[in-house]
């Protein structure tokens, strides 16, 4: 997953509400359609099947096709991709049902939810809308967790491969992590101090750019290995027992899955997306187009690097792909490619992150108004005699801080990619893809209780749900596992 800040543009105004994670963009809603605005009064939504489509392609291919080529090989050649087809078909059903879930009430001229927090109060309310804000806010923080693992592990990447160009193959070219990891923190609270850094207009093309750059360098590399190989590694059943135990085969196949869920996981942006449709037709139906049309691109792609990545290293395959160095020349290449993943990653942070700031800061000011300490600004000029001044917050500056030292820490103590990649993947795969969408569909669409359609849609949120729970299993049986070798601190590659 690679969330590009692709669909902010529209957001709604009004009263806060807790557990609220999109940004509040303040635009006045005037009612009344117009030649120049919509229903809802705001400016003329100009979207189609194409942008939406674009969007939703690089908001997804992201850091998660990194960890394919290795989820394939705990599954070989059969399970796979079947399993990679199955996420595929789970996740465009859902998302046609997430769809319908855009305007509440008549499907053409009913009330817009602009956001997906919007779609959940708007459709089943109460203490759902709570426990699905907290599920965003730690799926966000695990995010920040494993995208600093993520750059940190390139930039070493990108250092041990100008070693081995130098040294040669043989040589170990050890290094920390944990170096890296505290140069992206430093890096990530400069950014986090920049206000609405998440809505720089350009930072979507730059993001979009990178994920496509070092995406396509793993596949050229995977093929290009293939063909050096003369033929495709692996086997029908994935990693051996021998290789691995029987009960590591079990755990790393559950992994496998929350990896792969990971690579799919979109779902929360879909409503945004969907809010700069125009319409006529009606978004929904513009919408379910466009998730065809990009779960098949995006599935395709999914299924050329994790597929090509194992045909080109066999049980061998590196849990990410670019980093594990199954790859050691062009070293060049593999510079470029890991500096496009750093690039990404810095930005991408920031969009997870700064909904989550802005929460947190908003909550605060209404707590306490009259508090110097976290409702004053303090102008700071950036150059003497400048006109231009920065605005300070102390709360903010401590907060955003504190909050990136922390994520930089627990990254630190945990550094371990396909882990991480794999909970994160399990712990929201199954609420926010599956479940929300489900009931929410349910509700729209006053689905009686027991009756065929009903039945069927629980059977699919409760083989989710078990999938989600494998996952999950899987992924933290790999973290006890890496501990039982791991010195805290002091993590050498």
């Amino acid at each position: 997953m690679g969330v590009n800040g692709v669909a902010k543009g529209h957001h709604q105004a009004g009263a806060f509400s807790p557990f609220e994670v999109s940004v509040n963009m303040g635009q006045n809603q005037t009612l009344g359609a117009s030649e120049w605005c919509d229903d809802d009064g705001r400016p003329k939504r100009t979207g189609t099947v194409w942008t939406a489509s674009a969007h939703i392609i690089t908001a997804v291919i992201g850091s998660g096709v990194l960890s394919l080529a290795w989820a394939v090989a705990q599954l070989g050649w059969i399970a796979g991709p079947a399993v990679m087809f199955l996420f595929s078909f789970v996740i465009y059903y859902t998302s046609t049902l997430l769809a319908d879930c855009y305007r509440s009430g008549d499907p053409v001229t009913g009330k817009r939810n602009y956001t997906y927090m919007d779609a959940v109060r708007a459709n089943l309310g109460g203490m759902k809308v709570k426990i699905c804000g907290l599920i965003q806010y730690l799926n966000l923080f695990g995010v920040a967790i494993g995208y600093t693992i993520a750059a940190s592990i390139s930039m070493m990447a990108i250092k041990r491969a100008n070693c081995f160009h130098e040294k040669g193959h043989k040589n170990p070219c050890r290094a920390s992590s944990n170096t890296y990891m505290i140069i992206f923190g430093i890096t990530e609270i400069l950014f986090s101090q920049i206000p609405d850094f998440d809505q720089i207009w350009w930072l979507s093309i730059v993001a979009a750019v990178m994920s496509f750059t070092y995406s396509s360098i793993g596949l050229a590399l995977g093929v290009v290995q293939v063909i050096a190989n003369g033929g495709f590694k692996g086997s029908l059943t994935g990693i051996s027992i021998g290789t691995v135990t029987p009960t590591q085969k079990i755990w790393r196949s559950f992994q496998a899955l929350g990896d792969m869920a990971f690579a799919y996981s979109y779902s929360i942006i879909l409503i945004e997306i969907q809010d700069t449709v125009k319409s006529p037709p009606s978004e929904a139906k513009t919408m379910k187009k466009a998730t065809l049309v990009s779960v098949a691109v995006t599935t395709a792609f999914y299924m050329l690097c994790g597929c090509m990545g194992y045909a080109a290293f066999g049980d061998g395959a590196p849990g990410n792909l670019l980093t594990g160095f199954g790859f050691y020349n062009p070293y060049w290449l593999l510079d470029i490619a890991n500096a496009a993943i750093v690039v990404h990653l810095v930005g991408a942070y920031q969009v997870f992150c700064q909904p989550l700031f802005a929460f947190v800061e908003k909550w605060s000011r209404q707590q306490w108004p009259d508090s110097d300490f976290i409702a004053k600004e303090y102008p700071v000029r950036l150059l003497p005699g400048s006109r231009c001044c920065y605005s300070v917050n102390p709360f903010r500056l401590v907060w955003r801080t504190a909050f990136v030292v922390v994520t930089t820490v627990i990254s630190m103590l945990l550094p371990f990619f396909n882990d991480v990649v794999g909970i994160l993947g399990a712990f929201g795969f199954w609420p926010l893809t599956v479940y929300f969408p489900v009931e929410m569909y349910i509700s729209q669409k006053k689905i009686p209780r027991w009756s065929t359609r009903w039945v069927c849609l629980q059977m699919l949120s409760i083989a989710c749900l078990v999938i989600s729970i494998g996952a999950a299993a899987g992924s933290i049986a790999g973290v006890v596992l890496d501990l039982k070798v791991y010195r805290p601190f002091k993590a050498q590659y």
